[in-house]
């Protein structure tokens, strides 16, 4: 199942984020993820394994278990490369092993201090303070990711993190326009104004943190993950799926690409499993009703600044 870009590209509506996954599972989970059946892989400079992802990959493209072309690959351009745009998308192309990208994000809607192509690194003041670039507009990064498209480096370039304002202004500058913009959204955080206006204007919403956090980022920002909530319980035990699938199948319903993330086989399955069901309107509206207005991956624990302030 797949969702049509702007630029007519077709891009699966499950995909296998891989942030927080090690390098030394990477080639088995990406391996059974290829088997399981999916095409889509989301990954990011900043996760800091590319190389073990494009090892995974050619391995996978060597033993001709899946051809290039079947295969969706993202990954992001780090803030601190903002002013180097091509040089940023070269590095990530050489650590994947890959001729083109599907799609390249800008992952924040912030530049920062560059500290050296593909380093990602987060440059922090002597208050702890991340060191914020004032002399790159967005609209200069902008620009240098359209030049991607036309090195056809890229097939499709895209957003992260942006909030309606930043949506409407990389509309309004841009001559390639977003063909997605990634952001957070699950039950707890539907963000339903900044979903609509983005599919209004042509721009598909890929839903990170789609299960609202599960343990990893329990784990990291000290949140509370939805798939405890007891209304999902029911909804899980009436339709006789996990938890983690009917809050999938939620966001593939409100017509969001997801991605979720895992390191365990038998949840890389299950996260796959939700195309044999269907939510009813009822049940849609329901998950609506426990809405929270509930961020939970906010940089500001790392960056000491709450860049959504």
């Amino acid at each position: 199942m797949a969702i049509t870009l702007n630029n007519g590209f077709k891009m699966p509506m499950v995909g296998f984020g891989v942030w927080r996954v090690e390098g030394k599972d990477m080639r088995n989970l990406i391996t059974n993820a290829i088997k399981i059946g999916h095409r889509h892989f989301d990954c990011a400079a900043d996760y800091k394994n590319e190389p073990e992802v494009g090892e995974a990959l050619a391995g996978a493209f060597r033993t001709g278990l899946v051809k290039r072309e079947d295969l969706f690959i993202t990954t992001k351009l780090w803030n601190s490369d903002h002013g180097h745009v091509v040089e940023a998308c070269k590095d990530s192309l050489k650590k994947l092993q890959l001729a083109y990208l599907d799609l390249y994000l800008v992952h924040f809607p912030i530049a920062t201090k560059h500290t050296g192509v593909g380093t990602t690194d987060s440059a922090l003041d002597e208050d702890g303070v991340l060191e914020i670039d004032t002399n790159v507009s967005l609209e200069t990064t902008w620009h240098a990711m359209e030049d991607l498209v036309s090195m056809g480096l890229v097939r499709s370039i895209g957003i992260s993190n942006y909030d309606i304002f930043l949506t409407r202004d990389c509309l309004a500058y841009s001559k390639v326009k977003p063909a997605v913009n990634q952001i957070e959204t699950h039950p707890y955080f539907q963000r339903d104004s900044l979903v609509k206006f983005c599919q209004k204007h042509g721009i598909c919403v890929t839903a990170h943190t789609p299960l609202g956090g599960a343990v990893a980022n329990t784990e990291l920002f000290g949140s509370v993950s939805c798939l405890d909530d007891p209304v999902l319980k029911g909804l899980a035990a009436k339709y006789k799926r996990t938890v983690a699938q009917i809050v999938l199948r939620w966001g593939i319903q409100r017509n969001t690409v997801v991605i979720p993330k895992t390191s365990k086989l038998e949840r890389l399955k299950e996260n796959f499993q939700v195309f044999d069901f269907e939510l009813t309107k009822e049940d849609m509206d329901l998950i609506k009703s426990l809405e929270r207005n509930y961020r939970i991956n906010n940089p500001a624990k790392f960056w000491g600044i709450d860049l959504y302030a």
